[in-house]
């Protein structure tokens, strides 16, 4: 009876002016199931050429509740992208005519070493711009860009929860939230007399993460930043398509859905747009945007510097970078100038880079020059940007970001595809809209001091060829201690020389495990105020310092120490410390016995002897062995 009912509402509606739907006849039949909003989706579709999404509709009155639950995705898809769906399966009809064609993205453009600012660790210049970046982060936002489980990193959970380093163990998350908290304080006591800020913090997450994030963060009180500062905004995955004809594809397991991938982090410009929160940040007076990605231990030492050059430049866009060789496996920042006279400042991969150079008159292609080094920085995918004209960017973009499509064609003549592609964007492309007045540099840094991300399994990094960044777990907190006793050394103090050790099969240097609260330490000037005259730390040893009025003087340090001091406690530490400290022990990431997030180290740490000093009343205290 109900379907009966349901066919004469339908030939009501297509004898009222309804025949599009014609080209469909399973959809036609069952319009009566469909509410008016429903039946306007309808209409896209089949404007668009995705009848074939109801070619095997059965009658009405089966399965509606599903049919409903179509429409349902669908309405996500059209409203989590700028432009809806219809701006999503034109664009992914241009894309795919071009790379069937194989054209070049690049053709017409010439290939220049923009302008940016080569910094030196230490120097007056360095001091100065860590100084300016301190006060100008009271004005400053981050956005931290989390969709991605750490399943290439062979660990189940997500990325955000794994250690920066064993020594204290202290996860990713809490060590950007304890370094935003840092600054937070350091730049409002530079601002005397006024408010206190609070810096906010957004993170985007994906169907993936975005429980596992709450969870980690409302089980860890937000790891001491207040709730109200922290904005989680997840994203939504964009359609698959099909075939060159961008059809859309319907999951293989569920006639009803229509198959979805992560778009890439490049959405996160369009999700800041979308839910008013730059509205909100223009209104506080925020005036800089900080981009990062999630599992760059070393990120936050190059922050205040990179900040300062933010504002001493006047960059509306300024690129987080490190010195790279030619021909490395990591973008470069290139600007590119076309026969049009259009320019634009932005990251090309490195396996573009080259045959573009050598296609412009440069016949040796990518090449390092007197520095030993590419003139190319390379790319590490953290972003500056001021926020008053990346609004009115955004005012007219809605937030897209250029976009790529990389299909896997079963053949020469690509007409069909191994399986589904989608859309992507990348979070760094958003300089390729701006006009050529826009202000777009960069900010290059030491690679010890600035990038150490941690992004491959174990098998994976082995077989990294010799010479060659590892990427992985191992290699990233080797790289925190290595960054944390070059500090040290350039501060004045005596640092053993590293040892080589293999874990993992990847070979690295074990500098001394050096570990300090950011508060401690967050900038060069903080470091080198607190280490005073004839310190010394042999390779063996391990220091921990927690506690933001610690100073070292004279401190000679062959074993490990654990110094804990509340903030109203000044502490001097000074004399021999020596014990068996604690020594790293070599286990392999194939023995299911270990968790995951020690196993793919390579290592683990036996807490053989220590010394630990804790301070927990207000006073001056002095501490000599």
């Amino acid at each position: 009876m109900a379907s009966s009912v349901a066919e004469k509402l339908a030939g009501v509606r297509v004898a009222n002016g309804e025949g599009w739907a014609s080209v469909a006849p399973n959809l036609r039949k069952n319009l009566g199931v469909l509410s008016s909003e429903e039946i306007e989706l309808a209409k896209m579709l089949l404007h668009e050429g995705q009848k074939h999404l109801f070619d095997h509709w059965p009658e009405p009155g089966v399965d509606d509740g599903r049919k409903k639950s179509f429409f349902d995705q669908v309405a996500r898809l059209n409203s989590s992208y700028p432009g809806g769906l219809v701006s999503y399966i034109q664009n992914a009809k241009r894309l795919l005519a071009d790379s069937k064609a194989g054209k070049n993205p690049y053709d017409g453009f010439t290939p220049s070493v923009p302008s940016g600012e080569v910094l030196k660790f230490g120097d007056d210049d360095f001091i100065m711009l860590e100084e300016v970046g301190v006060r100008e982060a009271r004005k400053a936002a981050f956005v931290l860009v989390a969709g991605g489980l750490g399943e290439r990193l062979g660990y189940k959970g997500i990325k955000l929860s794994l250690p920066v380093e064993t020594t204290t163990g202290k996860c990713f998350i809490q060590h950007y939230i304890e370094s935003i908290l840092a600054l937070q304080e350091a730049s409002s006591r530079q601002a005397q007399g006024q408010c206190k800020a609070e810096i906010p913090l957004v993170i985007m997450t994906s169907d993936d993460t975005h429980s596992p994030t709450v969870d980690l963060l409302e089980s860890n009180n937000y790891f001491g930043m207040k709730s109200t500062q922290v904005t989680l905004l997840k994203q939504e995955k964009v359609a698959c398509l099909d075939d060159n004809d961008a059809r859309l594809a319907l999951d293989p397991n569920d006639k009803y859905k229509i198959q979805t991938k992560p778009h890439g982090h490049g959405d996160v410009h369009a999700l800041l747009y979308s839910s008013g929160i730059l509205e909100i940040w223009r209104s506080a007076g925020i005036k800089w945007v900080l981009f990062f990605q999630d599992t760059n231990g070393l990120l936050f030492k190059a922050i205040p510097a990179s900040l300062g050059v933010s504002a001493t430049k006047g960059y509306h866009v300024n690129s987080l970078a490190v010195p790279r060789k030619a021909k490395e496996a990591i973008g470069g920042i290139t600007k590119l100038t076309h026969t049009d006279g259009r320019s634009m400042v932005i990251n090309v991969e490195y396996n573009q880079l080259d045959p573009l150079l050598r296609a412009t008159g440069h016949p040796d292609g990518d090449v390092n020059c007197d520095t030993g080094f590419s003139p190319f920085p390379g790319n590490i995918n953290q972003l500056i940007l001021e926020l008053e004209p990346y609004f009115e960017e955004l005012s007219k973009t809605r937030g897209a970001i250029s976009e790529f499509v990389n299909p896997k064609y079963k053949g020469s003549t690509k007409t069909s595809f191994k399986s589904s592609t989608r859309l992507e964007c990348m979070m760094q492309d958003y300089p390729k809209t701006l006009s050529p007045s826009a202000r777009v540099g960069f900010t290059v840094m030491d690679t010890w001091l600035a990038y150490a991300p941690v992004k491959n399994n174990p098998e994976d990094a082995a077989k990294v060829p010799k010479g060659n960044p590892y990427h992985s777990a191992t290699s990233g907190e080797m790289a925190i201690y290595r960054a944390n006793s070059l500090i040290l050394k350039k501060a004045g103090a005596q640092m053993a020389d590293p040892i080589t050790d293999v874990f993992n099969g990847q070979e690295v240097e074990v500098w001394p495990r050096i570990t300090w609260s950011p508060r401690w330490g967050l900038t060069f000037s903080d470091v080198k105020r607190k280490v005073e005259a004839e310190c010394s730390v042999s390779q063996i040893s391990t220091l921990v310092i927690n506690g933001q009025n610690v100073f070292l003087d004279s401190l000679s340090l062959d074993g490990t120490l654990i110094v804990n001091a509340i903030d109203e406690a000044e502490v001097k530490v000074t004399g021999s410390v020596q014990n068996k400290g604690w020594v790293l022990e070599h286990i392999d990431y194939k023995d299911t016995s270990i968790p995951e997030k020690t196993g793919i180290r390579g290592f683990r740490i036996q807490k053989i002897e220590q010394l630990e000093l804790n301070y927990t009343e207000p006073g001056n205290f002095c501490f000599k062995s």
